[in-house]
């Protein structure tokens, strides 16, 4: 199974990126797919997560600002960011519980890719 994340970039305060994350393997269920992030000199933190069946979760800081959303068919989560700050500078790391017919419900994590909020 791995986790391929995309999407980041550069960005002005203020404005939006979208980031997708798409999971490829023998991958028989979703059992919730989500977003963390890391900023320089911090901890790895919770951003989003989607539980599926219309059930999300998000830090405090993020509320109102990203949405996250899954397509099961795809296996692939999305984080749309709007109205970005300085502070959601960070390389944004998907995460999926998956179950498989090898290892059942296990955690995967995709590689990282790095949003920076500069002007």
């Amino acid at each position: 199974v791995q986790l391929q994340a995309s999407g980041g970039g550069l960005v002005q305060p203020g404005g939006s990126l979208r980031l997708s994350c798409a999971a490829s393997g023998s991958i028989s269920g979703i059992n919730h797919m989500g977003w963390y992030r890391q900023a320089p000199g911090k901890q790895r933190e919770f951003v989003a997560r989607d539980t599926g069946g219309g059930s999300t979760g998000y830090a405090d800081s993020v509320k109102g600002r990203f949405t996250i959303s899954v397509d099961n068919a795809k296996k692939t989560v999305y984080l749309q960011m709007n109205s970005l700050k300085y502070e959601d500078t960070g390389v944004y790391y998907c995460n999926g519980n998956l179950w498989t017919f090898g290892r059942g419900n296990a955690d995967y994590w995709g590689q990282g890719t790095q949003v920076t909020v500069s002007s």
